[in-house]
């Protein structure tokens, strides 16, 4: 689906929004299902203590029981759940390029942002507090790990972070192939209020200066 107007961007963040409910609501329901699974084994265990009746212990055997730890539980449904719910937040056939401002290089802010945010990013009046490399990466990878990222930077109050996408110099025909999918990735992301391109210094045509919304416990 191609975005042409900010009702499609919206529409497209309602159908965001009622997938990771669905997720959610999964996770809720297995959780239920192991409690009563767990529940309905310990009344069990309960009968069959009732039927049985008072027991006699046997006496201690002297012998020394190894039991090596039992390794800690990996939640795979949960972590299958979170990819599932990332793969699907983040459309490869969202068209960013309706809503970048074209100049001299590509620029995005949300509605509502006055071009002197874009301005001040571009000069460098926000420090880079961070960066992500996703050179090399396959298309599913980058996308996973660039939600990841910004998710986390922003938990950890992050403000302002370099994306480095390259410039295709290595792909086939030498196009950027992650460059425009990652301008359409950080559309989608409610996190991100704006992003320009690099400076020559800091990554030119390579990579984006992303400036992230307040969140999470902030730095000093």
């Amino acid at each position: 689906m191609k975005v042409r107007t900010l009702a499609d961007l919206r529409q497209i963040q309602k159908v965001m929004a009622q997938r990771a409910a669905q997720a959610a609501a999964e996770r809720a329901a297995a959780e239920a299902a192991r409690r009563e699974a767990e529940e309905r084994a310990r009344c069990e265990r309960d009968w069959f203590a009732r039927a049985v009746g008072p027991v006699q212990p046997l006496p201690p055997h002297g012998r020394a029981e190894n039991r090596p730890p039992r390794p800690r539980p990996v939640p795979q449904q949960r972590h299958a759940d979170e990819r599932a719910v990332m793969r699907s937040a983040l459309s490869d056939e969202f068209d960013a390029e309706t809503l970048l401002h074209t100049d001299e290089h590509l620029s995005y802010r949300r509605p509502g942002l006055g071009p002197d945010v874009v301005r001040r990013l571009r000069r460098g009046e926000w420090s880079i507090q961070a960066e992500l490399d996703l050179h090399g990466l396959r298309t599913d990878e980058a996308r996973e790990r660039l939600a990841a990222f910004v998710r986390e930077a922003h938990r950890q109050g992050l403000r302002c972070v370099r994306v480095v996408h390259g410039k295709g110099l290595g792909s086939p025909g030498k196009t950027p192939v992650l460059k425009g999918r990652v301008h359409g990735w950080l559309v989608q992301k409610s996190e991100v209020l704006a992003f320009v391109q690099a400076r020559p210094a800091d990554g030119g045509a390579g990579a984006l200066i992303v400036l992230l919304r307040a969140g999470g416990h902030h730095r000093a």
